[in-house]
């Protein structure tokens, strides 16, 4: 019995630790991958979604060459580990979701470091904006139950 109990979160550690350490094992070149900063097409209530999404913090600002050359690397490397964990059959969907945003963090981190001073001046302001704007519907929310 003990012997069960410890063999998934062993299995689910060895596979996370197979997929940290290869993270092109399962890399599937025939589907294209999206663009860093595509533009979204999308109903008001999807939008309103999208405003939370890390990667929305990028848009508007103007990149370099150079910069747009390391975003996209970035984009393809998180993609390609995103592409394993959903392959892998050894992960629950709850392990799986949080692996993906944790990927989705690690992108916008990675991507954060490859800005100038100012363009990350200007994502802290968004960002602060957007979580300011989260605590205001919170806020709203608790009143509206009360």
């Amino acid at each position: 019995m003990t012997r069960n109990r410890s063999a998934k979160p062993l299995a689910a550690a060895i596979g996370l630790v197979l997929l940290c350490a290869i993270p092109g094992l399962a890399l599937d070149q025939s589907t294209p991958s999206r663009g860093a900063l595509a533009p979204k097409a999308a109903s008001a209530a999807a939008q309103a979604q999208d405003s939370r999404d890390p990667q929305n913090d990028f848009a508007g600002l103007n990149f370099t060459a150079e910069q747009k050359a390391e975003i996209d690397k970035i984009h393809r490397d998180i993609e390609s580990r995103k592409a394993v964990v959903m392959k892998t059959t050894s992960l629950n969907e709850d392990q799986k979701s949080a692996m993906l945003s944790g990927y989705t963090r690690i992108e916008s981190g990675e991507i954060f470091k490859v800005l100038s001073p100012e363009q990350q001046k200007q994502v802290r302001a968004k960002v602060n904006a957007r979580r300011m704007a989260d605590q205001a519907a919170k806020k709203q929310q608790l009143s509206e139950r009360k």
